[in-house]
């Protein structure tokens, strides 16, 4: 018989296919929250106000904030949006948001990563810089150019985890390397978060909100990408499952 399995909300794009609009997600986030996190996951569409987010959060015990090609809008910040700031994805921006709000409120656990890390800084008030690359003593973090993924996501530097942070119990370490597929980053932390990691250029690389009841992680890196076979990848999504469970009063 095979045990119960908490559901999960996991947030989409909207993507342009044949001319149809799709509420999509790449498919390794989906493979590691059944595989590794083993809680069953459900794609929330960009409704923007039409999601009830009580309703959600009745049905649901967790949260996972995706990767996108998709760039947050400046305007969320107090930014002018300039063509460089883009790709936008206007539904997500307006779906997302108040949802890490409304789930940090009710202590529902959340994942983030990438774009996740991103939208958890703006949805509480911080902002982002736009290709880092250029700025003054900051790495280039985006990813090597090549048609191949694995090329692409290639784990390629090294993390410096905080410690004594909520990562370092994760990984139990204090120095990881991770792949870096991202053009903008936190620029101004939110006061509600603390950063649990930074690269060697001082890129803030993870983060956890201060005030959070239960789980709520967020990083720069994509470790849906090689969690079958990198194990601080795994232990992420092993502590988010673990949380989950017991946000629903499962056992394991």
């Amino acid at each position: 018989m095979q045990k119960s399995r908490p559901l999960i909300a996991v947030t989409s794009d909207i993507r342009d296919i044949d001319g149809n609009n799709w509420h999509a997600t790449p498919s390794e986030y989906i493979t590691a929250l059944a595989e590794v996190a083993e809680v069953t996951p459900l794609l929330v569409p960009n409704l923007r106000e039409k999601i009830d987010h009580d309703a959600l959060f009745a049905a649901v015990h967790g949260l996972l904030i995706t990767g996108s090609r998709s760039n947050v809008h400046p305007e969320y910040y107090g930014q002018e949006a300039t063509e460089q700031h883009g790709p936008f994805d206007p539904d997500r921006d307006a779906t997302t948001l108040p949802l890490i709000r409304a789930a940090i409120e009710r202590g529902i656990p959340v994942l983030g990563i990438c774009r996740g890390l991103q939208e958890m800084n703006v949805a509480l008030g911080g902002s982002l810089a736009n290709d880092i690359q250029e700025l003054d003593g900051k790495n280039d973090h985006r990813a090597p150019v090549s048609t191949i993924r694995d090329e692409r996501y290639a784990i390629c530097h090294p993390v410096e985890v905080t410690e004594n942070s909520c990562l370092a119990a994760i990984l139990e370490s204090s120095s990881i390397n991770t792949n870096s597929v991202h053009r903008q980053a936190i620029d101004r932390l939110s006061d509600k978060l603390s950063a649990e990691a930074v690269a060697e250029d001082g890129t803030v690389e993870a983060v956890t909100v201060k005030t959070a009841q239960d789980f709520a992680l967020a990083v720069q890196w994509h470790p849906e990408y090689w969690v079958r076979s990198d194990a601080p990848s795994a232990k992420i999504f092993h502590a988010f499952g673990d949380a989950v469970r017991k946000h629903a009063g499962i056992t394991k």
